[in-house]
């Protein structure tokens, strides 16, 4: 079974403003699990937020977080307008530090190496625009705490003492330039989020007593009836009791198509209302909506590590000390072993130490994962982790469930068709009577159909109204019984009154993977009705896209009858089927497939799939038809019901692994080219910083192209 959530059993929620890497993220981490009090803490970085099971306060929170300055608020707090970003609030620092070394340089030029005047503006350079970063280096020097600010302060610091005062000025400044892509490119992944919360309004248009007055959406209680007007957004989740109108509901499908909508059909917070006034009541508190949700998911699914990240995080945990051994014996190993220049190789081994430096290679992994699970959520595909996201890509097996999933889960009459001397209209006449004496689902649906083609309604006296167990229904009209009831019922008890037209009928629609209801008495037929729960339009062209894509096991897995069944799948594209399955059995022919080592996911609505999708590999809800079990049950919710984002999800999964695989090859091949310059002298700071300043645009640039559609 899939690993479940780690549930706190003390837990405090925190929001973290000043987070410029993930290195410091995981360095806070481990800050605060030593506090006393704490039993454990997990920090999200892209959704910046620390959960914490103990006791502890903001206070102490901060001083934990003091190496990087951070900010600690409660997730209830608003964020402020001085939120810690290195790109926005230390521009003119950086700004001020960069145009210092440009003088510097510009008097270098003009003045010999070594004249006070350079070598002045390029210490208030370094000064400016390093203090914080040499700050916590030494600090870190001190405890032993080998991260990126050690590296680049040991490696200024020794190009200072041999006089090399320009190029330390340029690599501090390149290097806060690097550090502010990281942080501009984790802003832009995280926007994903804020752009969900966004479209939830912060107050409510509140009846009472007939008078409207405004309410903030925390302290509306269920049950309350709310007002919105047209061009407003649905604030709460809720059901129509009043008006009619069509919303965008964009918000949690990712479709912007309006949809219709009147009394008692179910709106959720964050949509449209675009034409009428609306009623509404409400059914969940703010912090229990489907946007609610949505926006907690993707903020969890951001925050957990891929595979691939695990692995980079393991890496870089090996590269770090690795680079600083390499450095440290380029620095002493040609002067001892072949009396080459002290002051030459010392240099050589310091721009080692800051070409070694691993910012690109950290952000290579969470920065492509955080873009494409924030943008797939606006595209209404809730991806629930990186891990999956991963899956997604590897996929070559795929099982349906038929009813809602295949199909659009709403039988509609297909065919009415009378017995020789009955009339259509008499037909449904009988139909309407009897069938409005059940609840079955089947029954609502033909029901609904008489009434839209009869002309004209007769009131026939109806008595003695009786279920038929699992069969159907049977009732008095004008002293003669009448059943609708199914065909096994009728050759069980009545098979007489089966011609042999109405037998072969009766079969050509049963192969054509309809159900049937037949209409009668004990003596006579009075004609056929026929439903069926229609393919989905976009069925065929999903089958027909995941093949091209390489996911050849394609199964449905349903309850249904055989013909129905194999009806159903021959329309879809042509799928292999396995029908008359309980949910169990479903279950075990997961089991199955995934004994043959195929990597298989399981689609369904999320109710009695449940333990199909938990087994598959990887298991993919269809979130508009149970919203709440799908968000629950499922690895991945596609909440516009819309087949053709499976798709969609394998080619954004096999572009984030290609984007990932690139990144790591940027951060590492540039490193690489920069060190091959070693053996002959000729790596310099300034290049050794633009390699790596180089690595970090390159893999910034490249996971951003994830925000496209």
């Amino acid at each position: 079974m899939k690993k479940k959530v780690k549930r706190m059993s003390n837990e405090q929620q925190f929001k973290i403003d000043g987070f410029s890497c993930a290195n410091c993220a995981a360095r806070f981490e481990r800050n605060v699990k030593n506090l006393p009090g704490v039993k454990d803490a997990q920090v999200n970085f892209p959704a910046e937020k620390i959960v914490i099971d103990g006791e502890v306060s903001v206070s102490e929170l901060e001083q934990a977080g003091a190496f990087e300055n951070l900010k600690v608020r409660s997730t209830d707090e608003e964020e402020t307008k001085e939120r810690r970003s290195f790109w926005h609030k230390n521009r003119l620092q950086v700004s001020l530090s960069a145009i210092l070394a440009a003088f510097g340089w510009t008097f270098h030029f003009i003045l010999h190496d070594q004249h006070v005047l350079p070598v002045t503006l390029f210490l208030i350079s370094i000064i400016v625009g390093g203090y914080a970063m040499f700050w916590q280096g030494l600090k870190n020097i001190r405890q032993l705490v080998f991260d990126m600010k050690t590296l680049m302060t040991i490696a200024i610091i020794g190009a200072a003492l041999i006089g090399e005062w320009g190029e330390a000025a340029v690599v501090v400044v390149l290097f806060a330039i690097s550090e502010a892509l990281e942080t501009y490119s984790m802003d832009k992944a995280r926007k994903s989020i804020r752009s969900l919360v966004e479209k939830g309004p912060k107050e409510a248009r509140v009846i009472t007593n007939g008078q409207e007055e405004m309410v903030l959406v925390e302290d509306v209680r269920i049950g309350t009836e709310i007002s919105v007007r047209p061009g407003e957004k649905i604030p709460l989740d809720g059901d129509i009791i009043a008006g009619t109108s069509t919303l965008n509901e964009a918000a949690i499908t990712g479709e912007s198509i309006p949809v219709d909508k009147t009394i008692d059909d179910p709106v959720y917070a964050g949509t449209l209302n675009e034409e009428g006034l609306l009623t509404i009541r409400v059914t969940k508190y703010v912090k229990d909506t489907t946007l609610a949700k949505i926006i907690h998911l993707v903020e969890e699914a951001q925050g957990e590590r891929a595979p691939a990240q695990q692995f980079i995080d393991k890496f870089a945990s090996y590269y770090t000390p690795a680079i600083m051994l390499l450095a440290f014996l380029l620095m002493i190993g040609p002067p001892l072993l072949l009396n080459a220049p002290w002051e030459e190789w010392i240099y050589l081994g310091l721009a080692t130490l800051v070409v070694g430096c691993p910012c690109a290679l950290v952000i290579s992994t969470p920065v492509a994962i955080v873009t494409a699970i924030g943008n797939s959520a606006k595209q209404g595909i809730l991806i629930k982790g990186g891990v999956y996201l991963e899956k997604a890509g590897k996929l070559n097996s795929l099982a349906f469930d038929k009813t809602g999933t295949l199909t659009k889960g709403m039988p509609a009459v297909t065919n009415i068709l009378p017995e020789d001397g009955v009339s259509g209209d008499d037909l449904l006449m009988i139909i309407y009577h009897v069938e409005k004496q059940s609840n079955h689902p089947l029954a609502k649906t033909l029901v609904s159909y008489a009434s839209e083609h009869l002309e004209r309604l007769k009131d026939l006296p109806i008595a003695n109204v009786e279920a038929i167990t699992g069969k159907g229904v049977k009732a008095d009209i004008n002293g003669e019984t009448v059943f609708a009831a199914s065909p096994s019922y009728v050759q069980e008890y009545h098979p007489h009154t089966l011609s042999e037209v109405m037998q072969h009928k009766l079969q050509r629609l049963e192969q054509q993977g309809k159900t049937t209801v037949v209409i009668g008495t004990s003596s006579r037929l009075y004609g056929l009705a026929a439903l069926r729960d229609d393919v989905r339009e976009e069925a065929r062209v999903v089958v027909s896209a995941l093949k091209q894509l390489g996911v050849s096991e394609l199964v449905m897995l349903t309850g249904d009858q055989r013909y129905t069944a194999e009806a159903i799948g021959q329309e879809a594209g042509g799928i292999r089927v396995m029908s008359n399955l309980l949910p169990d059995e479903k279950l075990l022919e997961i089991k199955s497939l995934k004994k043959k080592g195929k990597t298989i996911a399981m689609v369904g609505d999320g109710m009695n799939d449940a333990p199909a999708l938990a087994r598959a590999d990887l298991g993919i809800a269809m979130g508009g038809t149970g919203t709440d079990t799908a968000l629950e049950t499922a690895d991945i919710a596609l909440m516009s019901d819309d087949l053709k984002k499976i798709p969609y999800l394998i080619k954004l999964s096999r572009k984030t692994l290609t984007i990932i695989k690139q990144n790591i090859a940027f951060s590492l091949g540039l490193k690489l080219l920069a060190l091959m310059l070693v053996p002959f002298g000729w790596l310099t700071l300034w290049i050794a910083i633009m390699a790596d300043m180089g690595a970090t645009l390159l893999v910034t640039l490249n996971s951003l192209r994830l925000l496209k559609k």
